[in-house]
């Protein structure tokens, strides 16, 4: 048996960037930011996570998701290789969502 399961709470960084690879699936991108302390200064450090969400799922995070929303997110981690515009290899991880939940509103 294995688990692929990860629980982010954190702040979005953009607004979901919307796409349409295929005819009738859409996918929402944006990016979380959680913070950690460490150490006895209590230093911050900030982790970027790229987010992915698809679906119907896609649509509600199109409609309500917006900089600065705080979030709680579920899903699984998932690492893809792809060759970009300057035919560079590129590998990136992301975070694929199963459910998300909206725990703040952005400040208007």
């Amino acid at each position: 048996m294995s688990v692929n399961k990860v629980i982010l709470l954190g702040y979005v960084g953009a607004d979901p960037e919307i796409t349409f690879p295929e005819k009738d699936l859409v996918v929402a991108r944006f990016t979380l930011a959680t913070n950690e302390r460490y150490g006895a200064s209590q230093t911050e450090v900030t982790e970027w996570h790229n987010i992915v969400v698809t679906g119907h799922n896609a649509r509600i995070a199109e409609r309500y998701i917006r900089k600065g929303t705080r979030l709680y997110v579920e899903g699984k981690l998932r690492t893809r290789e792809y060759t970009d515009r300057f035919k560079i290899a590129r590998k990136r991880t992301e975070i694929v969502v199963s459910f998300f939940e909206i725990v703040g509103r952005a400040q208007q």
